[in-house]
C-alpha cells in the first residue's frame, strides 16, 4: 500500500510507502535492507507518466522503522495509507514470505528470504500495490524475468538457480535474484487511473492484520 503525491514544483509523481517491521527475526539491519531494495529496484526503470495532463517523473520514496514491541492495536487502528506492517520470523508455516492479498498493507516474511539482492521485498511490495503474478510462467527466450514472476518460473538457463540443469528440474527454475522491475510492471500499476484529491491518491487498501508468529 502507498500514497501517490503529485509534486508540481518538481514535476514528479512520488509513491510514498513506510515499512514497519516487527517479530522475532526483525531488526534495524534487515529492515533497512528491505527498504533499500524496494526503493532501488522500483526506481530503476526511471519512467515518466501522464497524470491530469501533466508529464511527471515517477519516483518511489520508501522509509522504514523497526518496532520491537509493536502493539496489535496500532495496526488494527491504522488509517495512514503509507504504513505497511510486516512480521519477520525465522520460519513461516508456508516456508515462504507472503502478504495479505493484492493491494494490502500487511504481511509475513521469512528471514532467509531477505538476503542481500534476494528481490523478495521488492516482489512482495508489488503485491501490496495491487500487482499479481503473471499468468504465463514459461518465459524462456524473453530475457530477464520481471519483478512479479514467482519462484518456479521457467526462464533462460542463465537466470536459473543452476544454468546447467534442464528446465523444470530442481535447480532448473528462476532464481529470484535475477528479477528486475521493468517498464511493464510500472504500467501495470495503472497510475493514470488514480483519482486525486489535493494532489494525493491511495494505492491499495487497508488490511491492518497483526500476525502472530508461526
Amino acid at each position: 500500500m502507498g500514497e501517490a503525491e503529485i509534486n508540481i514544483s518538481s514535476d514528479t509523481l512520488v509513491i510514498h510507502a513506510h515499512l514497519i517491521t516487527y517479530g522475532g527475526a526483525a531488526d534495524q539491519e534487515v529492515t533497512e535492507r528491505m527498504r533499500a531494495e524496494i526503493e532501488l529496484m522500483w526506481n530503476e526503470p526511471r519512467v515518466s507518466v501522464i497524470i491530469q495532463d501533466l508529464l511527471l517523473v515517477l519516483r518511489f520514496r520508501i522509509t522504514a522503522t523497526f518496532v520491537p514491541a509493536l502493539d496489535s492495536r496500532v495496526i488494527s487502528t491504522n488509517r495512514d495509507p503509507r504504513n505497511n506492517y510486516f512480521r519477520i520470523e525465522q520460519k513461516s508455516m508456508y516456508n515462504i514470505s507472503f502478504v495479505d492479498g493484492l493491494g494490502c498493507n500487511t504481511g509475513y516474511f521469512q528471514y532467509d528470504n531477505l538476503y542481500e539482492g534476494s528481490t523478495t521485498a521488492a516482489h512482495e511490495f508489488g503485491h501490496t500495490l495491487g500487482l499479481d503474478h503473471p499468468s504465463q510462467l514459461d518465459i524462456r527466450g524473453m530475457g530477464a524475468p520481471g519483478i512479479m514472476y514467482p519462484r518456479g518460473t521457467l526462464v533462460d538457463p542463465q537466470y536459473q538457480y543452476d544454468p546447467n540443469v534442464s528446465p523444470g528440474l530442481p535447480g532448473g527454475t528462476m532464481h529470484p535474484k535475477f528479477r528486475k522491475v521493468r517498464n511493464e510492471d510500472l504500467r501495470a500499476l495503472r497510475l493514470n487511473w488514480l483519482k486525486f484529491s489535493n494532489n494525493r491518491s491511495v494505492l491499495g487498501g487497508f488490511t491492518n492484520i497483526f500476525h502472530m508468529p508461526h
